[in-house]
């Protein structure tokens, strides 16, 4: 570890806003390359977030969103585990970002659980129903009416859907690496979208 430079860790510190000895522990993992040491602080704050799912999130905030023209409105409820982390920058950009993203994006579902269980059968009849009649083979139509699903389920639940100021990573995602970064259980836990037409 002692041949990674002052400069590479604060390089990685400066696009992951991990920890000086987290970032160093990365580079050398990576032999000093700066995006493969990205990658694996993203993989350890994927495990961080899992071990953390469980934790009750009982504090948090409510975040507005207000678009240019007042015709359209949103509110977010967005869950951590102390006031301490809801009033810190990153959690308040995150709750902004979220309330950002519902507004441009209009989501029904803040989680597939939610998505109520005749909706899901429709849309499945309609996309076998369509993928029959373009003539796929009997076979195959059960997995491109899986595949349908999912961009059925990341056009309607919020935490399924690109994140519109970044689409390489999900909604999910980015409050996984929220959880990483501040070390508390995320959650989403209402939205609402107003719009006047």
């Amino acid at each position: 570890m002692a041949d990674i430079s002052a400069k590479l860790v604060k390089e990685l510190r400066d696009r992951t806003a991990a920890g000086f000895m987290e970032c160093k522990k990365a580079l050398a993992e990576a032999d000093g390359d700066v995006d493969k040491a990205e990658v694996v602080l993203r993989k350890q704050g994927i495990a961080i977030a899992q071990k953390k799912a469980d934790r009750e999130a009982n504090e948090g905030l409510i975040e507005s969103y207000i678009h240019a023209g007042g015709k359209l409105g949103v509110l977010v409820e967005v869950n951590c585990e102390s006031d301490f982390v809801a009033r810190t920058d990153a959690f308040i950009q995150l709750a902004k970002d979220i309330a950002m993203h519902v507004a441009a994006t209009d989501p029904r579902f803040v989680r597939r659980e939610e998505v109520d269980e005749a909706a899901v059968a429709q849309e499945r009849e309609v996309q076998r129903a369509r993928a029959l009649s373009e003539g796929k083979p009997e076979q195959i139509v059960d997995k491109i009416v899986e595949g349908r699903m999912s961009k059925f389920y990341e056009e309607v639940v919020l935490l399924e859907q690109p994140f519109v100021k970044d689409p390489s990573v999900s909604v999910q995602e980015l409050i996984t690496a929220a959880i990483a970064k501040l070390g508390e259980n995320i959650t989403v836990g209402r939205i609402a979208r107003f719009k006047i037409c």
